[in-house]
C-alpha cells in the first residue's frame, strides 16, 4: 500500500500517524515544504521517502510530487493530511490521481462550507442552530435577528476555529458588521446558543461504523478566548454520553463518512431551547473531517489508555482495529466494552501577557507524575491555545476543576 501524507510535520505529533502506518508495512510517503533536516528524527524514521516542495500551497508543485511517487512506487492508495487547512487540496489530489479512499473534489463543499453543512443537518432531522447567509442581504439579516433574537453570531462560511467570528448584540452592531467586515458576503449569520461545546471524536471504517469513539468538552466561548486572549482549558471525558454517541453516529451517517478520523462539534444546551431541545440535549454545530486540533489526539490516548494513531492506521491498513478498543462490531452494531483504565485528561494553558499566582515550576511540582505533557505551544497555535500548556491525567471532574483553577489563578 502506498500512502502519501501531506504535511506530516505539523502538528509535530503527527509523525505518530506515519509511524503506525510504517509499522503496518505501508509505504509512507511525505510531502511538505519544510527542509528535510528540520524534520524530527521520529518523523524521518517513519517515512519511506520525503519530497520537499518550495511551497505546499502551490498545487502544481504538490501535483508533481505525487506524480513522482506514483511513478516510483506505483498506484497511490491514499492521500491524506489529517489537517483542516489542506482538506480541499487533499480532495483535489485524490480526484486528479483517481484515489478513491477519501473525499473527492466535488464533495468538499459539504464539509467545508457551514451553509452546506446546515442543509445536511436539516435534511436528516439533526437539531441545529438556525442560519442565514450574509449574501442574502441586510433585510434578510435584520428579519433573521428579529426572529431568533440578539445576540447572533457572524462567522466565515469557510473557516477553522473561531477566527473571524463576531458576536452581534443589536441592530447597530449588525449594520457595522455588514459595512465594516471585509468580504462580508462570505459570512453566515447564526442564532446564538449557550452551552458547552462537546465534540464527538471518532475513527470510522469504510462501512461508516465507528471503531473508536470519545468525547472532548470545550469551553462555551472559543470565540471569546481567541478574540479577547483569554486562558484556555478543556478536557477529554472518561466516558461518552449515550445521547452524544447516538447523535454522533447519526451525523456520521448523514454526511456519509467513511474511512476517516472525525471531529464533530455539538452544543450541549445549558437551558431549554424552543425548537432545539431541552437542557442537556446536544445540538449540531459543525463537522470537521479530521482529528481534533492541537494535541487532542494525545489527550484522547491518555484519557482512554489507548493509541488512536494505531487505531487509525489499522483502519487504513485493515479496515478494522487490531488493538483492544472500546468497541467491537456485531451485525453492524458497535457494542461497548470497558477500558481497563479510564481518566479525565485536562489541558490548561497560559498566555505570556498575564501574571499568574503559581509559577510554571510550581504547577509541574504539584502535579508531578499526573502531568503527561508540558511544553511551549507553537507560535501558529498560540493565538487560540496560549503560549505555555500543561496537560494532566486525573480521576474526577472535581480534580479537573481544581487543576484549571490552579493553573489560571492570576495575581
Amino acid at each position: 500500500m502506498n500512502f502519501i501524507f501531506i504535511s506530516p510535520h505539523f502538528p509535530h505529533t503527527y509523525w505518530e500517524f506515519c509511524d503506525r502506518l510504517r509499522k503496518n508495512g505501508v509505504n509512507t510517503l511525505g510531502i511538505a515544504d519544510a527542509p528535510y533536516d528540520s524534520l524530527s528524527q521520529e518523523l524521518k524514521n517513519s517515512l519511506t521517502e520525503y519530497y520537499k516542495v518550495d511551497n505546499l500551497e502551490d498545487y502544481d508543485q504538490v501535483y508533481r510530487a505525487v506524480a513522482y511517487f506514483a511513478f516510483k512506487y506505483g498506484k497511490v492508495d491514499w492521500i491524506e493530511s489529517n489537517n483542516e487547512y489542506w482538506l480541499e487540496q487533499d480532495a483535489r489530489l485524490r480526484t486528479d490521481f483517481h484515489v478513491t479512499t477519501g473525499i473527492q473534489a466535488d464533495e468538499i463543499a459539504a464539509i467545508k462550507e457551514k451553509s452546506e453543512m446546515k442543509k445536511i443537518y436539516l435534511d436528516h432531522q439533526i437539531p441545529t442552530a438556525r442560519q442565514v447567509k450574509a449574501a442574502d442581504g441586510v433585510v434578510t439579516a435584520v428579519n433573521f435577528a428579529n426572529t431568533v433574537h440578539y445576540p447572533i453570531i457572524g462567522k466565515p462560511d469557510i473557516g477553522v476555529g473561531a477566527g473571524g467570528t463576531h458576536k452581534i448584540h443589536d441592530y447597530q452592531e449588525l449594520m457595522e458588521f455588514f459595512y465594516k467586515v471585509p468580504h462580508v458576503e462570505n459570512y453566515v449569520l447564526e442564532e446564538f446558543i449557550t452551552g458547552d461545546i462537546c465534540s464527538y471524536d471518532a475513527i470510522v471504517n469504510s462501512q461508516g461504523l465507528p471503531l473508536f469513539e470519545s468525547m472532548t468538552v470545550w469551553p462555551p466561548s472559543i470565540m471569546d478566548i481567541v478574540n479577547k486572549r483569554l486562558d484556555l482549558a478543556y478536557y477529554v471525558d472518561k466516558e461518552i454520553p449515550e445521547s452524544l454517541r447516538l447523535i454522533g453516529r447519526k451525523t456520521v451517517k448523514a454526511f456519509n463518512v467513511k474511512s476517516r478520523f472525525v471531529h464533530l462539534e455539538f452544543f450541549r444546551l445549558n437551558s431549554d431551547r424552543e425548537g432545539l431541545g431541552n437542557k442537556g440535549d446536544f445540538v449540531a454545530l459543525e463537522v470537521n473531517m479530521r482529528p481534533a486540533g492541537g494535541y487532542t489526539p494525545d489527550m484522547i490516548n491518555y484519557a482512554h489508555s489507548t493509541d488512536v494513531y494505531k487505531i487509525w492506521a489499522d483502519m487504513v491498513s485493515y479496515d478494522k482495529s487490531q488493538i483492544a478498543s472500546a468497541y467491537q462490531h456485531d451485525a453492524g452494531n458497535a457494542l461497548s466494552l470497558p477500558w481497563k483504565n479510564e481518566y479525565y485528561c485536562a489541558f490548561a494553558s497560559r498566555r505570556d501577557c498575564h501574571k499568574y499566582v503559581h509559577s510554571d515550576d510550581e504547577v509541574r511540582q504539584r502535579y508531578g507524575s499526573q502531568m503527561v505533557m508540558c511544553e511551549r505551544m507553537p507560535e501558529i497555535l498560540s493565538g487560540a491555545m496560549g503560549n505555555q500548556m500543561f496537560t494532566v491525567r486525573l480521576n474526577s471532574y472535581e480534580e479537573v476543576e481544581e487543576f484549571v483553577k490552579y493553573v489560571h489563578d492570576k495575581r
